[in-house]
């Protein structure tokens, strides 16, 4: 993996910060099971609540108008 400093000087001890950042989030991804990133997905799809009903209008409807969980 090659990184390059497009912009900036930064101090070796900030190069260092970002570098371990990046090699981090690299390891994580890497030892992350499979199905981990599926149930994230369905988690942000819009389809979900299309699937459950909508609260009916009245003056509490604003209470139950929450993502449901």
């Amino acid at each position: 993996m090659t990184i390059k400093v497009v912009r900036g000087n930064p101090t070796p001890e900030e190069l260092a910060a970002a570098l371990a950042v990046v090699r981090v989030r690299a390891a994580a991804v890497a030892s992350a099971p499979s199905g981990a990133s599926g149930s994230r997905d369905s988690w942000s799809d819009p389809a979900r609540i299309a699937a459950h009903r909508l609260p009916q209008p009245g003056p509490t409807t604003w209470g139950r108008s929450y993502w449901p969980g």
